[in-house]
């Protein structure tokens, strides 16, 4: 769409239609696309890997989509939104009475996804004793239920996803080779939004229609400024970012053309591009000291733009989780 491409001041919007949300032209996309159209009708299991807000679970969508499982469920799990202990529950299920709290029979992700796909995200977040279970799933495709010995046998294709690197965790003993390898099985990279610059414009143009059409507002065109702007910034949270930068921008706007208050793109992730992400790729010793250092600089808080989870550019759910299992007291860094 080369209106989009060279939009300037006051150049018309389009209405963006598309049945898939994997808006762009970029080669690393188009990668992508030709990887999922690969693997699709197979029931191979499908490792999405890729930093935070890159639209993994887009592109776990599109692999059920254009599955022949397509008409059964589709059904998710974020392993790091939930205590360790709640997780194998929400996996498998429980009967009446298997748990303190337990008082009616549960059913488990795993069943409500026969026949279907199970999307399980933050897959690096998977505690180390259900590892073993969730091979035994993956090999045999029969679970038993928490405080039930009945086998329960389904038909789940698995695709997960992580931005961690699953391989330095199987080095450091974080994580079971044996089940790196049984869900690594076609690894899918999606690449951040800074690799891939010539989609911006598709992406702006497809939020701001988004956006605006549910605010009731009519936005016409954009300035170059701007988008040379949105072009430009490194985009230290990607597309999850620039949605939310859109978002907000599109409620403030008073005219039919867009713009963006430039204090929203931070300088100091703009010109870093998020030095803090390699995080997710450091032994546990020194994660460990990285997380500190984040607590003690955003005194003790965890969400928030000046929170430590921004900081270290990873999402407040798997801070949380993280600071639980290298067992840190964040209240230790908080003032008064």
């Amino acid at each position: 769409m080369a209106t989009v491409v060279n939009m300037i001041a006051s150049a018309p919007l389009n209405s963006i239609r598309r049945e898939s949300e994997m808006i762009g032209s970029s080669f690393g996309l188009g990668r992508v696309r030709k990887l999922v159209q690969m693997v699709a009708p197979t029931d191979s299991a499908v490792l999405i890997q890729g930093e935070t807000g890159t639209g993994k679970e887009l592109i776990a969508r599109s692999v059920h989509e254009e599955s022949r499982r397509s008409s059964g469920p589709f059904v998710k799990l974020n392993c790091a939104a939930m205590p360790a202990g709640l997780l194998e529950s929400e996996l498998f299920g429980h009967e009446r009475g298997a748990y303190t709290g337990a008082l009616t029979q549960t059913t488990g992700r795993f069943q409500l996804a026969d026949r279907g796909t199970l999307f399980m995200d933050e897959i690096g977040d998977l505690p180390l004793e259900l590892q073993p279970k969730l091979l035994r799933v993956l090999q045999e495709q029969e679970f038993e239920r928490l405080g039930s010995t009945r086998t329960i046998r389904v038909n789940v294709r698995v695709v997960a996803a992580t931005n961690r690197n699953l391989e330095e965790m199987v080095l450091d003993r974080r994580f079971r080779a044996d089940l790196f390898y049984r869900l690594n099985v076609f690894p899918i990279e999606m690449p951040p939004l800074r690799k891939r610059k010539e989609d911006i414009p598709l992406l702006v143009e497809y939020f701001i229609d988004r956006y605006a059409t549910k605010a009731g507002k009519k936005i016409r065109g954009i300035t170059k400024a701007t988008l040379e702007r949105l072009a430009a910034y490194a985009w230290p949270g990607n597309i999850r970012e620039l949605q939310n930068v859109i978002e907000r921008s599109v409620i403030v706007c008073e005219t039919e053309t867009f713009t963006v208050d430039e204090s929203w793109l931070s300088s100091k992730l703009d010109a870093v591009e998020l030095t803090a992400r390699p995080i997710l790729r450091m032994p546990a010793a020194e994660e460990k000291k990285a997380i500190e250092a984040a607590l003690a600089d955003a005194q003790g808080r965890i969400s928030g733009p000046s929170g430590a989870a921004a900081k270290l550019g990873i999402p407040p759910s798997t801070l949380d989780s993280k600071i639980k299992a290298l067992k840190i007291n964040k209240h230790s860094y908080k003032t008064a």
